[in-house]
């Protein structure tokens, strides 16, 4: 068994070495080289190569499967940059800041076609992969335009919150756990648990990034506190307090939700901590992950298999409060 920090490695060497994109035309692949070199985690491709090798040796199609996940990644974030308008991803310009509107669409276009087609190297059951990972694809759009939505609407319930979350963060994260697994042989009891740990654990991980956003130490995130309230970004904390407060309570999110700047900041967390949406959040965060561990433990392979997987969430979710 391999640890994350082995498989990132296999990974990378694999990646550059069978990176896709040929030289002509230059305007168009450039980008895509210079975009996929600038970093990332790459957890949803090794998730996959994990999942695999839960049921035995990583297996070439798992490969195949682990890059198309990761080309599928990056055009999501590739669109979700132009959407955002964002100047920049992973410290480093953004391909529609660095080469144009007209690049960045064709480049994400691009590279979620070369996605399909390191898919089409897979030789076991294509046609349960390209299932999955075709409604997790649709998913993930339905999660962006969710999340987009949210931005104009007032009525935003908890639910809902969790619902677009879970499609536009989690599902991914289920899938290439899932399709790894099934390449690997796995039953499709043990992938279905698979899929339920994953989606389980992304919902978690997201929601404990809403608290971190607004209560994480400055100096181990790298970025000032509140960004998300400064956006006005309907997180499970603004939503919790929303749903906790009372009548002055509310006029007073109302009116902050108005305003600009740190005392804007201080003031929202002093009412998420007032309407007790930061424990609610807290608890959250524990109770999916509880769920997740969960599923992994129901998983019907040997402990001892499952250790790089433990490891690996309990990293992700367990991050410096």
């Amino acid at each position: 068994m391999h640890s994350f920090k082995e498989l990132i490695q296999l990974f990378e060497e694999k990646f550059a070495a069978i990176l896709p994109f040929p030289q002509v035309p230059d305007s168009l692949y450039e980008p895509c080289r210079y975009f996929l070199q600038i970093g990332g985690k790459r957890i949803r491709p090794v998730l996959c190569l994990m999942g695999n090798e839960l049921f035995g040796e990583i297996g070439e199609d798992a490969w195949h499967a682990a890059t198309g996940i990761e080309l599928f990644h990056n055009f999501t974030l590739i669109h979700d940059d132009i959407m955002d308008k964002a100047p920049l991803r992973r410290g480093k310009a953004t391909i529609h800041e660095r080469n144009g509107l007209t690049a960045g669409i064709l480049c994400g276009d691009v590279m979620s076609i070369y996605s399909y087609d390191r898919l089409a190297n897979i030789k076991t059951s294509l046609p349960q992969i390209l299932h999955l990972f075709n409604k997790t694809a649709i998913e993930v759009c339905e999660g962006q335009q969710l999340d987009m939505d949210f931005e104009q609407r007032d009525d935003v319930s908890i639910a809902d919150y969790i619902h677009m979350i879970t499609n536009k963060t989690s599902v991914l994260l289920a899938c290439s756990l899932k399709m790894g697994a099934l390449l690997g042989g796995a039953t499709d009891g043990n992938a279905n648990k698979l899929y339920e740990f994953g989606k389980n654990m992304g919902i978690a991980f997201q929601l404990q990034d809403d608290y971190l956003d607004a209560f994480g130490a400055t100096e181990k995130l790298g970025k000032q506190n509140g960004g998300d309230i400064k956006a006005n970004k309907k997180t499970y904390l603004l939503l919790k307090a929303r749903e906790g407060a009372n009548v002055a309570q509310q006029q007073l999110i109302k009116d902050w939700l108005c305003h600009d700047g740190e005392e804007k900041v201080s003031a929202m967390l002093q009412l998420f901590k007032d309407t007790g949406a930061d424990k609610a959040c807290r608890e959250a965060v524990e109770r999916y992950s509880e769920m997740a561990f969960n599923c992994l433990e129901e998983v019907a392979v040997v402990s001892k298999r499952k250790a790089p997987l433990n490891e690996l969430a309990a990293y992700l979710l367990q991050r410096d409060k």
